[in-house]
């Protein structure tokens, strides 16, 4: 059984109409006019499936086809349909629109699933301006509190509660997810893979196996600001160039690491930031990230080593804040056998690698079996107008998705016990 890939490219194309920007790319943060259009509209076409849609207390929307009704639970397929500004118009969307198309495909082929079958759109998985990605999945999966959302705000001063309730959630009824939390067996994502690594092995299709840690500092080098002119090159504390070396650190002991593991700094400012004073105080963001944790420790310790003998040479001084230190995720076996499984029934090459991203399946992952697809990135392009993936590499993925999901609704039904009246 095969999806219909002209039908899903022409859903690409409606889809990427709202939030067009002047670049040529798409501007559709959470929250935002474009993002209020385009949920309006995948809600109307949920409807129109006969699905029973839903939005939840943080916003994600739910479309749920009936099965037979033998078994208990669900099984989701989906993603994000907000985009990062000036963003492309696979990123996310891809996701939810293949698993739309799954969902047609099976009506129009009379097929229903032991289970009950789900798509969702999770809320602002993309970093926004309240300052949380992967918003939707970490809230249901009951990862943020009411607490800590209820005050949040934007740089405008909108009131994140009030955004939410804008597309149709409540932030101060979240205890009503517990339940559906519950209920929820499986869970499989399709997403661009955002590197090269497929192309690079001439593949349309790979198989995630696990999500990378993460390991995220901001970092504050304090020297003395002074005059550039009167202050001798022998006197100085200056912070920038002490922070340029320890930015050229992370990147020569991470290039130096044999494994998949990535070292950034992206995220820098100076001050005073001014052409006549020698720079006093810098700020940076390192981050590392690793499918092993234990390599990750390693390299973290060699760069602040590193670090500390840059500071005691220069003369200057650092704080640092971690922000962020999340171990490896990895994705269910089981669910990750089927879909090899399945590529092979199809005779579809495919490969078996970590999620260099953290994607709405990380969260997923501590509620029910997950799993990722990540389909081929034409040169790697990704959070641009030039992000693209072949329609024969979509069309491949989804095939994959479609015949997957048959298959892990019969695996599930063998391990669980049938709904007796």
């Amino acid at each position: 059984m095969q999806i219909n890939r002209q039908r899903l490219l022409n859903d690409i194309e409606k889809y990427s109409l709202y939030g067009r920007d002047e670049r040529g790319g798409i501007t559709r943060p959470a929250f935002s006019e474009p993002d209020m259009q385009v949920r309006e509209l995948f809600i109307k076409e949920l409807k129109d499936l006969g699905l029973k849609v839903s939005v939840d207390p943080i916003a994600n929307i739910w479309g749920k086809r009936k099965g037979k009704g033998e078994m208990n639970g669900t099984i989701v397929i989906g993603s994000h349909l907000d985009t990062v500004p000036n963003g492309g118009k696979y990123d996310g969307a891809l996701g939810v629109l293949i698993a739309k198309e799954v969902v047609v495909t099976l009506i129009e082929n009379k097929i229903e699933l032991q289970h009950d079958l789900e798509i969702v759109s999770f809320t602002a998985e993309e970093s926004n301006d309240f300052g949380f990605s992967t918003l939707g999945s970490k809230t249901f999966a009951g990862k943020l509190t009411e607490e800590e959302l209820i005050h949040a705000s934007d740089s405008q001063g909108t009131l994140l509660k009030d955004a939410v309730r804008y597309a149709g959630g409540d932030l101060y009824k979240l205890d009503e997810m517990v339940k559906d939390r519950r209920e929820k067996k499986a869970y499989v994502e399709i997403h661009i893979e955002q590197g090269k690594r497929l192309e690079s092995n001439h593949l349309s299709v790979g198989i995630v196996e696990d999500m990378v840690g993460v390991y995220r500092t901001r970092v504050k080098v304090k020297g003395e600001a002074n005059h550039s002119g009167t202050t001798m090159m022998a006197h100085r504390s200056d912070a920038l160039a002490a922070a340029s070396e320890m930015v050229l650190a992370v990147e020569k002991i991470c290039c130096a690491d044999e494994t998949d593991l990535v070292g950034t700094v992206g995220q820098l400012s100076v001050e005073p930031n001014a052409v006549n004073v020698v720079p006093g105080e810098v700020n940076f963001v390192a981050e590392i990230r690793s499918e092993d944790e234990a390599r990750m420790d390693h390299v973290i310790n060699l760069i602040e080593e590193n670090w500390k003998r840059i500071l005691n040479a220069r003369g200057v001084t650092m704080e640092q804040n971690l922000m962020v230190k999340q171990k490896p995720i990895p994705m269910d076996e089981d669910i990750v056998t089927i879909f090899r499984e399945t590529a092979d029934e199809l005779s579809e090459p495919y490969t078996v690698f970590p999620s260099m991203a953290v994607h709405d399946a990380a969260h997923m992952a501590s509620l029910s079996k997950a799993c990722m697809i990540f389909v081929k990135s034409i040169n790697g392009r990704s959070h641009c107008p030039e992000e693209y993936s072949k329609p024969e590499d979509i069309e491949k993925a989804a095939n994959i998705l479609l015949n997957g999901v048959i298959n892990i609704d019969k695996v599930l039904s063998k391990e669980a016990r049938p709904i007796i009246d």
